[in-house]
């Protein structure tokens, strides 16, 4: 079993800086990935409101970026699933291979939350998607709906609007979440509307996706809207099954940790979306991700005396 002085676990924006501030502090690192070193990030085209990029950057080149001042300090980057943690002996079990570490941090992010209506699954990669960025060009001339008001949401529809002929926002309440700026380009673009305090209640079609049936909250008004795709962005639930219950979580399976990013097993920190936190961007993802590195060297330093 090979051993490390720190595991990481996730290689998005939290990940990768842990493993940035580990490599300085000449920890003997591993980062594991699942997917594409970047996470889900990944899935969005640009990033407007990172520190010093003007007018934004792609998500792929800040990504990439990332990844070869990682590489340059040396820290191993592998690809594998962690499937289970002993936070006790902190010993990590991949779909490969086992590792024990003198500290772990654990970055493993978020995924997608579904609708879990009739007709989504049915649809899913046949018109329904939760990746602008992956699926937009299959939608050219095409209408579609996207559900949800954050400012995932905002972007996306923006983004979709260049590709399809009408984008649908579809909300819950009246009003949306996303930032004005966002909402103030959506509405000054011809190809997006609203249809708000209304819900998606089934996905319909024959060979693929061609309506969807849409509740009216206030009214109670359900009606068949046709389109040919439907992006959902809905939330996240994070990545953290892997677990089982093994640390402290609240009811949706997020980490609680304390500031200095530990949770309540002794060596073991988690930072980024996976986490218990109120606000989720790449730039607090990074900044727990440093954090929890610090907090890695001086427990593993401490241990050492």
């Amino acid at each position: 079993m090979a051993s490390y002085d720190l595991v990481i676990i996730g290689g998005g924006p939290a990940g990768l800086t842990a493993a940035l501030y580990a490599g300085r502090s000449r920890l003997n690192t591993l980062l594991i990935e699942k997917m594409s070193v970047g996470g889900r990030i990944l899935m969005s085209e640009i990033i407007e409101n990172y520190p010093g990029f003007p007018g934004g950057i792609s998500t792929v080149e800040l990504m990439a970026r990332m990844e070869e001042q990682v590489k340059e300090l040396r820290v191993k980057i592998i690809s594998d699933e962690v499937l289970g943690l002993d936070c006790v002996n902190r010993i990590i079990n991949t779909a490969s291979e086992s590792y024990q570490a003198s500290a772990i941090i654990i970055a493993s992010g978020a995924r997608p939350k579904k609708l879990n209506v009739s007709g989504e699954e049915q649809y899913t990669g046949r018109g329904v998607s939760y990746c602008a960025t992956c699926d937009a060009p299959f939608f050219k001339d095409k209408r579609i709906v996207i559900v949800g008001g954050g400012n995932a949401v905002a972007q996306e529809a923006i983004y979709l609007s260049r590709f399809a002929s009408l984008v649908s926002v579809i909300h819950r309440r009246n009003d949306l979440r996303a930032s004005k700026i966002l909402q103030e380009r959506m509405q000054q673009n011809n190809k997006i509307n609203f249809i708000l305090n209304s819900i998606v209640t089934q996905i319909k079609g024959t060979k693929k996706l061609e309506s969807v049936m849409i509740k009216n909250l206030l009214s109670g008004e359900i009606n068949d809207f046709a389109c040919d795709g439907v992006f959902i962005y809905i939330g996240y639930e994070p990545e953290t099954a892997f677990l089982n219950n093994k640390l402290q979580m609240d009811e949706a399976g997020f980490i609680v940790t304390d500031e200095n990013m530990s949770t309540t097993a002794p060596g073991v920190f988690a930072c980024g979306d996976c986490r218990k936190k109120g606000f989720y961007q790449v730039i607090n993802a990074c900044g727990d991700g440093a954090v929890a590195a610090d907090s890695a060297y001086k427990y593993i330093a401490n241990q050492e005396k």
